[in-house]
């Protein structure tokens, strides 16, 4: 694949898919102590993904974008094999947005013959999603890790609406020291509310109208703690539940009041370190939202 060449047009983005690429385009700014930003993805690029690369490139001088569907975060049974891939569409999205480098791992780069290691945090990634989706954090733990090591970025960028993954990311970080900052961005929402996320694009018509009622069940809960001092969190939690049941035909994997620094269940609403997350099966989706206190 290509590098940076003396004399080439640095505005153009520049794609790899082998570890020698990343690295040699990357040594001169390394040289030059230019800082390095870094968005992690599977691809199926929305507004939220732009969203990151666009602190990125406020914030650094050199952006790099991965796309690469990870099979060791999805279990048996989950949408691994259709999960949207729409690469040229998300190449050229990365291209208008600025990106300097797209990297694009194959599996046999990742995880090659023989591939014995994997990372796990303990504790943080036993709840919430990762109750019903066991294993999951353990792939995203590690396949984040070897493209941490692969990019030695300066910073990395999160979304909030996968609010574990980015706590957990966090913890791992601080844990093994690794000299990267993890920077998190509010969710995106659609107009009518809706948490953007690549599996939107599984929603029929129907469950596409219902979505909005997720989000809408966490302000009602935020609402009912503000306005009228309900602080006890299976009141708020049963307050979520009666509105995502009353307006959409979704079944509920979870509703869970926790704690933003340990994602240990509350009693009390605990201000400034509660998180309200939710998942929700609606039509062929799963789809998480939260908010915090």
């Amino acid at each position: 694949m290509e590098s940076q060449l003396p004399g080439r047009d640095t505005s153009v983005m520049q794609v790899a898919c082998d570890i020698e690429t990343v690295r040699s385009f990357l040594a001169p700014a390394r040289r030059e102590g230019k800082r390095i930003g870094f968005v992690p993805t599977m691809g199926a690029l929305h507004e939220g993904h732009l969203t990151l690369i666009r602190q990125a490139r406020r914030d650094c001088a050199v952006v790099v974008v991965s796309i690469y569907v990870n099979p060791l975060q999805f279990g048996a049974g989950e949408d691994f094999s259709r999960y949207p891939r729409q690469f040229e569409r998300d190449r050229e999205m990365c291209e208008r947005e600025g990106t300097d480098l797209l990297f694009c791992p194959t599996d046999a780069l990742v995880y090659p013959d023989g591939y014995a290691t994997n990372v796990v945090v303990e504790r943080l990634g036993d709840g919430l999603c990762g109750r019903s989706r066991p294993g999951h954090f353990r792939g995203v733990t590690t396949v984040v890790l070897k493209l941490f090591g692969i990019v030695s970025p300066d910073v990395a960028y999160f979304g909030w609406k996968d609010a574990q993954q980015a706590i957990i990311i966090k913890r791992m970080v601080a844990d093994l020291n690794i000299a990267v900052e993890i920077v998190t961005m509010p969710t995106v929402r659609e107009a009518d509310g809706l948490a953007m996320s690549s599996r939107n694009q599984y929603l029929d018509a129907e469950a596409r109208r219902q979505a909005p009622a997720i989000y809408a069940a966490l302000e009602k809960a935020r609402a009912a703690w503000r306005e009228q001092g309900i602080a006890d969190c299976n009141t708020l939690a049963q307050i979520i539940r009666d509105h995502i049941r009353l307006n959409t035909s979704g079944r509920i994997d979870y509703v869970e009041i926790v704690s933003l620094d340990r994602l240990a269940p509350l009693g009390c609403v605990a201000p400034g370190n509660t998180l309200v997350a939710v998942a929700v099966y609606l039509g062929a989706a799963r789809l998480i939202d939260n908010i915090r206190l």
